[in-house]
């Protein structure tokens, strides 16, 4: 009781048990000495507001009241750029040498981000400009019509497609490595010139494979007029390629599906006519498949005419 009448006679109101428990009596003064310090800072210099200052300590127009964050940033980035531009022998990302020839070429750090970034297009070129997409959709609809989900998994059939895409695309390889990497390693050419000598044995093999019907279709979205197929350039030869390949993948998977759909009505059409309509087909033709695919070196035939559909270049 004592407690609460002196609450009272310092102007404090008694606790409310239902507000949780009361801070302690040194925080309280803590807290009451932080606020009549804030107001007296106040009281000193009302108008006085953070202001950016110049070298020569003078104020800066424009940026009065600015946040502290966008002060702080501010200030960064001005004491930062003359330091960099200061700096001796620091890093340039940008130069550029202009030859005798008046061609240009790039410093060693540009080439590299060129690199670095060209590797993230590296899965849509190994798609859309190879012969892995024929293949991978092959073995797909093989498993598929084997009756087998995760057998042989993806990733086998991933490496399987991409070794067979470097077998079938071998003289390709070689060709772009003699007429445009070796060069450009050596020196002897730029990195412009090397990407146009690579240019033309891609597009001789693209042109082997790809069929009229897609070719004269983006040719004519496209709006263009081509002299020869080769004239074609690899912004319209590159969907017609991949068009072309889906098709011709299409028409590989559908013999290859044909037999194991036979082998799937006969076991169905044998097990209804013994009355046995309770057990699943799957579970017979699953290994008549299987016993039928091994015995004739299936993973031969199919991987041989694979490699036999590509019509290679001359």
């Amino acid at each position: 009781m004592n407690s609460v009448k002196a609450n009272k006679a310092k102007g404090l109101r008694p606790l409310d048990p239902s507000e949780g428990p009361r801070p302690s009596n040194a925080l309280m003064r803590f807290l009451r000495g932080a606020r009549s310090s804030r107001s007296k800072s106040r009281a000193a210099s009302p108008s006085q507001k953070p202001q950016l200052m110049d070298s020569k300590g003078e104020p800066l127009a424009g940026f009065q009241g600015a946040a502290p964050l966008g002060l702080a940033c501010l200030t960064l980035f001005l004491a930062a750029g003359p330091a960099h531009a200061a700096a001796p022998g620091g890093l340039t990302l940008m130069s550029e040498a202009v030859g005798a020839g008046g061609g240009a070429a790039y410093s060693l750090n540009v080439q590299t981000l060129l690199v670095i970034t060209g590797l993230a297009f590296l899965p849509g070129i190994l798609l859309l400009m190879t012969g892995f997409t024929r293949i991978i959709i092959v073995l797909s609809v093989l498993r598929q019509a084997l009756g087998l989900q995760t057998t042989p998994p993806n990733m086998v059939l991933s490496a399987l497609a991409l070794a067979l895409t470097v077998f079938v695309m071998q003289g390709v390889i070689q060709q772009e490595q003699r007429l445009a990497i070796d060069p450009y390693l050596a020196g002897q050419i730029s990195f412009n010139q090397a990407v146009a000598a690579a240019e033309p044995p891609e597009q001789d093999f693209m042109l082997a494979q790809t069929r009229k019907a897609p070719l004269h279709l983006f040719v004519d979205l496209s709006g263009g007029h081509y002299a020869t197929p080769k004239d074609v350039p690899l912004t319209v030869l590159v969907p017609a390629f991949a068009t072309s390949e889906l098709e011709t993948a299409f028409q590989i998977s559908f013999l290859i599906y044909v037999p194991f759909v036979l082998i799937d009505l006969a076991v169905a059409s044998v097990l209804m006519s013994l009355g046995m309509i309770m057990v699943s087909p799957t579970l017979i033709s699953l290994p008549l498949k299987l016993l039928m695919f091994v015995s004739i070196h299936g993973w031969v035939l199919v991987l041989g005419t694979l490699a036999n559909s590509f019509v290679l270049p001359p």
